[in-house]
């Protein structure tokens, strides 16, 4: 696996590099500083599998540089990881396309964890209640379902009746690829692919792409979890 690591904080930055090579075997990890050099490092090197970036850069403002690289190279899995905690930043960020939010004021035991989760291609954000968040590709639901609550219990895909053809569906949602994209990816038109994500959208409990994150974030914590006990 090949990761880049963006954060302009020199210790931060060298202590993030270690963990992440010493968390798998066959790790490779890119550190640099800016977005200048994360702009020219993407450009170079094609085969990133993961990008971990933080969003106060000396020379950009984060979350545009994650508009940036997912417009550039969507197929670039795009994780936060930041100093902030704070739901706004949470919300925005996984808006915006990123696959997860690592807050760097975690345990260090718990941040590791966060990346081995992560770098598996898992979702990690932190356990939140967050308000309905609509996207604009998508029409307005019956009924504004609020996003499942901290503590809550959380079904399996399985027990939410998910099909597999959903379960496809919701993979690509959670890459954070329009309907379009899903559509041709899936070979189906636009309008199959708005039901399956209305369906998706209903089983979860939620009324956004945006909330879908965050919701699969806490169910996958939850397995982590239940399964470490």
């Amino acid at each position: 696996m090949k990761v880049l690591l963006v954060d302009d904080h020199p210790l931060i930055l060298s202590a993030l590099k270690a963990m992440i090579e010493n968390l798998s075997p066959g790790v490779v990890v890119n550190a640099v500083s800016s977005a200048r050099e994360a702009r020219f490092t993407l450009g170079v090197q094609k085969d990133h599998d993961l990008m971990l970036l933080d969003l106060q850069l000396g020379d950009a403002n984060g979350f545009d540089l994650l508009t940036e690289v997912r417009q550039t190279d969507p197929e670039l899995s795009v994780v936060v990881l930041s100093s902030s905690d704070r739901a706004s930043d949470v919300i925005h960020a996984i808006d915006l396309g990123a696959m997860g939010f690592l807050p760097k004021r975690m345990t260090t035991e718990d941040l590791a964890e966060a990346l081995r989760l992560v770098m598996a291609g898992g979702i990690y954000v932190p356990t939140m209640t967050v308000n309905p968040v609509r996207d604009a590709d998508e029409p307005p639901p019956a009924a504004e379902a609020p996003a499942p609550a901290t503590g809550e219990s959380l079904p399996s895909f399985e027990e939410l009746g998910i099909t597999p053809r959903q379960a496809d569906v919701l993979t690509l949602l959670l890459q954070g690829k329009s309907n379009k994209d899903i559509a041709r990816r899936l070979g189906l038109s636009v309008e199959t692919i708005k039901d399956h994500v209305q369906a998706v959208l209903r089983a979860l409990g939620v009324s956004s792409r945006t909330q879908a994150v965050l919701a699969v974030g806490q169910m996958t914590q939850k397995r982590r979890g239940t399964a470490s006990r």
